[in-house]
């Protein structure tokens, strides 16, 4: 385990085992995939952004997580340090929810998210079994003309391979201070994210309009008609709260279901892709 230190990173989706016995805060909110993510490097206590809490509370669902687990674990508000941002969230962060594992060692809602971390160093690091963690990516076939639609809990999930393809995806519309690369490691013909309840900044929409830059439709989904973090609630039950100049091109619309929209683009991009 390491020794007591403190880190700050914009993204779960890079810890990995050398930050094990760490007190880490992050950008990321704290839906499901944020939790396993940060569980499965041994974190000693985590730090998330609530993103603005949204539907079935997804964007604070880290905290009962780790209380399972024994892991302090607490949220910054989305009003006050925008998601995405570690070091924003690390130096201006204010704690909106502990989980019970949390209070118990002195953190509490409204506390700074640097005093609180500080608490955190007094739980010792250790050792846990990390729940599994159902398949994150799924591949919905278009049919012989239009595109397929990549669906996936994590912009950190989209590949390459997806390049002609629809993308939905539960992450956050954030630009990453520590990475200027709109799509991160692939491409999609047009892509849909949750708008984390915009946030401070109205960061929660920011890589949106930046693909307008690339001629990309892009949009999002309201945080309270989906789960943040999960892909496939974002198609299901999302309710469209921001598009782009792009994407208002093609027909979308503010009101639209996410299914509406992604029928939007498979038609519009007809032939364009598997």
């Amino acid at each position: 385990m390491a020794e007591d230190t403190v880190k700050w990173m914009d993204t779960v989706t890079k810890l990995d085992r050398k930050y094990a016995g760490c007190v880490v805060v992050a950008g990321s909110h704290g839906g499901e995939f944020a939790a396993y993510c940060a569980a499965r490097a041994q974190i000693r206590a985590m730090i998330f952004n609530d993103a603005g809490v949204g539907k079935e509370a997804e964007g604070i669902y880290a905290l009962s997580y780790f209380d399972k687990l024994g892991v302090p674990a607490a949220t910054t508000s989305h009003l006050l340090s925008r998601i995405g941002d570690g070091r924003d969230n690390f130096e201006n962060g204010v704690i909106s929810y502990v989980n019970e594992t949390a209070r118990k060692i002195g953190c509490a809602a409204g506390q700074k998210a640097k005093a609180c971390a500080h608490n955190m160093l007094a739980m010792p690091a250790f050792a846990y079994e990390v729940p599994p963690k159902a398949e994150s990516r799924t591949i919905i076939p278009g049919g012989d003309v239009c595109p397929s639609v990549v669906v996936i809990d994590s912009l950190a999930l989209l590949l390459p391979e997806d390049a002609q393809r629809i993308m939905v995806a539960g992450s956050h519309g954030a630009l990453l201070p520590t990475d200027d690369r709109l799509l991160l490691n692939g491409d999609a013909l047009g892509t849909l994210f949750c708008d984390a309840g915009f946030g401070k900044d109205g960061i929660g929409v920011r890589r949106i309009q930046k693909l307008d830059e690339l001629g990309k439709p892009g949009a999002s989904v309201s945080v309270t008609s989906a789960r943040i973090g999960n892909g496939m609630s974002v198609l299901e039950s999302g309710i469209l709260s921001f598009v782009n100049d792009t994407a208002a091109g093609y027909g979308a619309s503010v009101g639209m279901t996410a299914r509406e929209y992604v029928e939007l683009l498979q038609g519009a991009f007809a032939g364009r892709g598997p």
